[in-house]
């Protein structure tokens, strides 16, 4: 039974920072409306500070994620692969807050609204770690514990600007609270990319090292810091390594450490309840997940207190897998459609998804599926708001009409999920070439049996000859195949292709295509009354998502956002970030 007075992440968003005057690129909040003679004084005072921070936690909710890749082809084209992105004037500013601070613990008040994707040029969060690092040894409370609210602000301190390095590459590095508003130190140069990367690396080892194995429910730990470990350090060693960056080896190796650090601890494992065909789903639509094994750190939601309108968003989203996103999910026997003697082909749904790896009907809406309480799918949803593609997802979607009233839903979501762990070690192992049986039976396959797929044994596995990556070793091609579906819909697609340094398969037409609409099957919504007229189909049958255009064109200047123009303005250190 979820408890009221637990600390909810992101719903206890005690916001002690107040708004600032938004033409820098700083933007600064007068945090000097806290008196730090009177704060600070206790644990509580820490523990209140550190509760603003929270919202910034990237929750994998499904809502749209993914459609900045290869595998969504939205109703709504994505701007930046479309090539239609235009340079922003000035920053969003998405950090922000009242000056509100009551000091009773039971009825905190205030309001925080943090980017998530960190694909601002905001540094308000950064600044508000920087003001507690200056201010937090004024608690008489012994180290130890004050070191556990340290390690919690240099976690969101490393994860804020490890998603600016993401965005932008090299970014301005602020390691503390800047008091003089002299231009010459608030305007400051870019530091290099993996000079901003070293320093977040050590802030999520203090993390790691002091924050608490068994926190508080709701609050960060050992295990989440480790998590978030693997998660920045398999990106970085990757992106070095295909990037041409060097120096690879140090974060590869560290992703591996932390991810053996968590499947060594024996508190995590997959979630199964021995049903291959139904637990992938059943995962996703849970009210509960704390004490699930499957949880590193979950979103949770209380009836009541705090609930979400996900569940019915993703019902009406106009979103859908791509061609290219499902004819990578392989066939029930291990193999790719191109090299198995099961694959039926694709001119009917019921071919195109029959002996598939069960986590296929599992994602995406088939014959069957039931909808919304009985309303049960006999045709994929084409040419309706609800859907683009035909491929429709159902990842974290129920047939609840509870969870479809406005804002009524409790299904959880994940933070950090011991999935990604796995694959996370597989990928850096891999990478090192320390890859062998073991590694993959202790990752890749505990995947596999959840959904009653065959094991990946490294000795029998053939190169798909329509891989995605034909230059690429095949134990390296074939574990990012089983990421890019075990983890779709979850966000992490366009970080990866970034990572990867492999723009150029946005290139590939499949990925704005859908499923093959044959006169046949026209003829079928026909007969179901309902109507397909207006839904554009190629010379091969599959529905053209973006009529206008064949496929779209990657340029390398996409590995990097641009920086405001108003920044540039403001701060002449800075310049534009190249083909923008």
């Amino acid at each position: 039974m979820k408890n009221k007075y637990i600390l909810y992440i992101a719903c206890v968003a005690l916001t002690i920072v107040s708004s600032c005057k938004r033409e820098s690129f700083l933007n600064r909040q007068p945090l000097s409306d806290i008196i730090p003679a009177n704060f600070f004084k206790n644990e509580t005072d820490l523990q209140l500070y550190c509760n603003q921070y929270y919202p910034a936690l990237t929750i994998q909710n499904f809502l749209k994620l993914d459609d900045n890749s290869d595998d969504k082809a939205n109703a709504t084209i994505n701007a930046l692969l479309a090539g239609t992105y235009t340079i922003p004037s000035t920053a969003t500013h998405n950090y922000s807050g009242s000056t509100t601070l009551n000091f009773d613990a039971n009825n905190i008040s205030g309001n925080v609204n943090v980017n998530q994707s960190g694909t601002d040029w905001d540094f308000a969060l950064i600044r508000a770690c920087n003001f507690f690092l200056i201010n937090y040894q004024k608690a008489d409370i012994p180290d130890a514990t004050k070191n556990i609210y340290v390690g919690e602000t240099l976690f969101f301190r490393a994860n804020d600007f490890w998603k600016k390095v993401k965005a932008f590459g090299d970014v301005p590095y602020i390691n503390k609270y800047i008091v003089d508003t002299s231009k010459s130190v608030l305007y400051g140069p870019r530091m290099p990319h993996k000079q901003v990367m070293d320093s977040v690396l050590k802030d999520i080892n203090f993390a790691v090292a002091n924050l608490p194995v068994s926190p508080a429910n709701g609050r960060l730990g050992k295990y989440a810091a480790l998590a978030l470990k693997a998660r920045v350090c398999l990106w970085e060693g990757t992106y070095r390594k295909y990037s041409g960056a060097g120096d690879a080896t140090t974060y590869l190796q560290a992703a591996s450490d932390a991810a053996e650090q968590i499947m060594n601890s024996g508190l995590y494992k997959l979630y199964t309840t021995g049903n291959p065909a139904s637990d992938y789903y059943n995962l996703f639509i849970q009210e509960e997940l704390q004490g699930n094994p499957e949880a590193i750190l979950p979103m949770r939601y209380l009836q009541n207190i705090l609930m979400n309108g996900i569940d019915r968003s993703l019902g009406e989203a106009g979103d859908g897998y791509s061609k290219d996103f499902v004819n990578s999910i392989l066939c029930s026997d291990g193999l790719p459609i191109s090299l198995s003697p099961l694959y039926k082909g694709d001119n009917t749904p019921e071919d195109e998804s029959t002996n598939r790896d069960p986590r296929y009907k599992q994602q995406i809406a088939t014959r069957g599926f039931d909808f919304l309480a009985g309303d049960i799918i006999t045709l994929p949803r084409i040419g309706t708001t609800v859907t683009s593609t035909g491929y429709q997802p159902i990842k974290g979607r129920s047939n609840s009409l509870a969870a479809w009233n406005a804002n009524a839903s409790i299904y959880d979501f994940f933070i950090f999920r011991y999935a990604e762990t796995l694959l996370i070690e597989a990928e850096a192992k891999a990478e090192l070439g320390q890859a062998d049986q073991t590694v993959i039976d202790n990752t890749i396959n505990k995947l596999r049996d959840r959904v009653g797929m065959p094991h990946m044994i490294i000795a029998n596995l053939v190169k798909d000859p329509k891989s995605d990556f034909p230059t690429l070793p095949v134990l390296i091609d074939e574990i990012r195949r089983e990421r890019r579906v075990e983890l779709g819909s979850e966000g992490f697609r366009f970080d990866d292709i970034k990572r990867w340094r492999a723009g150029t398969l946005i290139n590939n037409p499949n990925t704005i295509l859908g499923m093959k609409l044959t006169p046949a099957l026209r003829a079928q919504y026909a007969a179901a009354k309902l109507d397909v007229s207006s839904v554009v189909v190629d010379a091969n049958n599959y529905i053209r998502q973006y009529p206008s255009i064949t496929n779209r064109t990657w340029n390398d200047k996409m590995y990097l956002l641009p920086i405001p123009t108003q920044e540039l303005t403001l701060n002449p250190n800075l310049k534009q970030n190249p083909g923008w």
